[in-house]
């Protein structure tokens, strides 16, 4: 019987133990958000999406090398089929502390109890607006009361912690804010702000002209509420403030203006099996290539892993005034 090495851990060259796993079932969404996709985007074809299995054989992998925190994201996680059952299978590795999942909450009002079942604990929710007519535009495709009916059903099916992510664009949503605090704050949640990233060419608007800073929107907040810092982490990149009025906290993502390198625990698979090292750099290696020529060998793969950390880069570089950095779109990144 093959035990866990439980004392094997992940660490880089600059001495960074990776310990959380950001892992992409699919870059397909039912969502066209502005900041994320082009409007008319090609997807990948199956064939080269990693399958089911293959994506429960390598959450173990990592789970085997210490990995604590495994983040399930896409495209929009819930929209690829039989999900639940891979939720189920990575949520009883041993050893792991925390499975969670990053949606857009449409899939929510269906499936929030079944994925709680599965053993999720916790939920990251992405709300722009609050403004029915401003989220389509965001979104393109999206329903905002399909979205809040999610948020009803996953606070209903009793997750450990709901958090509200948003990104924030000038002169789109940088006005709604203090709603979105206020709103986070009624329903005893979390809400994180984020600088917009520039990944993949986008035809909807200049990244430089759209950007609004963290600094700005605490600002923004400052004027409404008490922001007090904390030392709280998450194994994210959000720095936190607990926001006196509320009781809850609110959180900043912020990759241009307070980049979070030095402290980086984490690393992602794409939905093809492509492990990204780090957000903002193209260092790669094809994990789909391991699990297809060597079916089964967990161990190719473990070492296939071990030696991707050599590659690990200290930090990312963004450049707004630079288009585009990075050509992949944030759905084949993985959230």
């Amino acid at each position: 019987m093959h035990t866990t090495n439980t004392t094997e851990k992940l660490i880089d060259t600059f001495g960074r133990r990776i310990n959380y796993v950001r892992i992409s079932v699919t870059d397909r969404c039912d969502f066209r958000c502005v900041y994320c996709m082009a409007e008319d985007m090609t997807f990948l074809p199956r064939a080269k999406i990693l399958t089911l299995e293959e994506l429960a054989q390598i959450s173990r992998a990592f789970v085997e090398l210490g990995v604590e925190k495994i983040r399930v994201t896409g495209g929009e996680p819930l929209v690829r089929r039989n999900v639940v059952k891979l939720l189920g299978d990575i949520g009883k590795l041993p050893g792991l502390r925390e499975l969670t999942i990053t949606t857009n909450g449409s899939q929510l009002p269906r499936l929030a109890k079944q994925i709680r079942a599965a053993g999720v604990k916790r939920l990251n929710i992405s709300l722009d607006s609050l403004d029915p007519e401003l989220f389509r535009r965001i979104t393109r495709t999206g329903e905002l009361s399909q979205v809040l009916n999610g948020l009803d059903a996953a606070r209903e099916a009793g997750f450990d912690k709901i958090k509200i992510n948003a990104v924030i664009l000038k002169n789109r949503n940088h006005h709604e804010v203090v709603d979105l605090v206020q709103f986070a704050g009624s329903r005893g949640m979390d809400i994180s702000f984020i600088e917009e990233m520039p990944l993949g060419v986008i035809d909807d608007h200049n990244r430089e002209e759209s950007y609004y800073s963290s600094d700005e929107i605490r600002r923004d907040l400052a004027r409404k509420f008490t922001l007090v810092p904390t030392t709280e982490v998450t194994g994210g990149p959000s720095r936190y403030f607990s926001v006196a009025e509320t009781g809850t906290k609110v959180g900043f993502i912020s990759p241009h203006s307070h980049n979070f390198c030095d402290t980086c625990n984490r690393v992602r698979l794409t939905a093809e099996g492509r492990l990204l090292l780090c957000l903002g750099q193209e260092h790669s290696i094809d994990l789909r290539q391991v699990v297809r020529t060597h079916p089964g060998d967990t161990e190719k793969l473990k070492q296939a892993i071990r030696d991707s950390m050599s590659i690990k880069p200290h930090g990312h570089d963004f450049n707004l005034q630079e288009k585009p950095l990075i050509f992949r779109h944030m759905n084949a990144t993985g959230g």
